[in-house]
């Protein structure tokens, strides 16, 4: 990963986070027509999804300018839950949508769907397909560039929307060749996959939010990287957890009793530099013990 400064990778987010609210929106006002022309219920869901896609990127704008913002008098370890706050709000969103969308769908099956200007319908796919390549490839360069997990979820999301657009293209062609019931089918299925990933995106968020430890490979690497700078006997006391893309980890060294507290706080000191080395983003706090 090329080194930035902080105020690069923070230009790079916010970049990243308008793009995304502004594809958001031109999907949004195109699949609105497309529906309004056909009446679709697959390009209903689609649109449902855009809406969806422009309530995220709006939050997650908002969330990750509040999360960029560094420790204050208010707030002594910054504003990194910001993201999470805003997972869970986008989470509740989604599944409402979800609901409504499945029973349209419902109603689509029982009384009939007749789809309307179908190669219009298929001309927004196509151009909803392409913006959003564009925007997920920008994405991926932003992720690369700041390791970003905001923008690297955000990303995820926008993949998955390519799939559910490629979904509703075979629903209109299958629908065109006589089989009807295949648009609210695929519009059911889409609402039913929107309400099974919020659960995921809502469960990480609370996990987060009660400061879930990272992940066991993490704190592998982290007493590994710790016991490998010369005088370090151990460590105990390893505590870690994210705040929003940043990673907090806290621990107590046993060091020899004899040293000097100058030679102490050297070795603190290349503990810290080697971790930051594997983590530059992380904020570390360590407490020495003598042993």
């Amino acid at each position: 990963m090329s080194a930035l400064t902080e105020q690069n990778k923070a230009t790079l987010l916010k970049r990243a986070s308008r793009a995304s609210v502004a594809t958001a929106t031109i999907l949004l006002v195109a699949k609105l027509g497309a529906w309004g022309m056909t009446g679709s219920v697959s390009i209903l869901a689609t649109f449902m999804d855009s809406m969806l896609d422009a309530f995220a990127s709006i939050i997650n704008l908002v969330a990750v300018s509040i999360a960029l913002k560094p420790a204050d008098d208010d707030h002594h370890f910054g504003h990194g839950k910001a993201e999470q706050l805003a997972a869970l709000a986008q989470s509740a969103f989604i599944a409402g949508s979800g609901l409504f969308l499945i029973l349209h769908a419902v109603e689509g099956i029982r009384d009939g769907t007749n789809i309307d200007n179908n190669r219009i319908a298929l001309g927004v796919m196509a151009f909803s397909m392409a913006l959003t390549l564009v925007l997920v490839t920008y994405q991926h360069y932003v992720v690369k560039k700041t390791g970003s997990l905001a923008i690297q979820t955000d990303a995820m999301h926008y993949r998955m929307d390519l799939l559910t657009n490629l979904g509703v293209v075979i629903a209109l062609i299958v629908a065109s060749m006589g089989f009807p019931l295949a648009d609210p089918l695929i519009g059911m299925a889409i609402a039913v996959y929107m309400i099974a990933s919020v659960g995921r995106v809502a469960w990480e968020a609370i996990q987060m939010l009660m400061d879930k430890a990272l992940d066991q490979e993490s704190e592998d690497l982290i007493r590994e990287q710790v016991l490998s700078v010369e005088q370090v006997i151990d460590l105990h006391n390893l505590r870690t957890r994210m705040s929003g893309i940043t990673p907090v980890i806290q621990m107590d060294l046993d060091l020899d009793g004899r040293l000097s507290l100058e030679e102490a706080h050297e070795i603190g000191r290349k503990v810290k530099l080697r971790l930051l080395e594997q983590m530059p983003d992380a904020d570390i706090t360590i407490h020495l013990d003598p042993n």
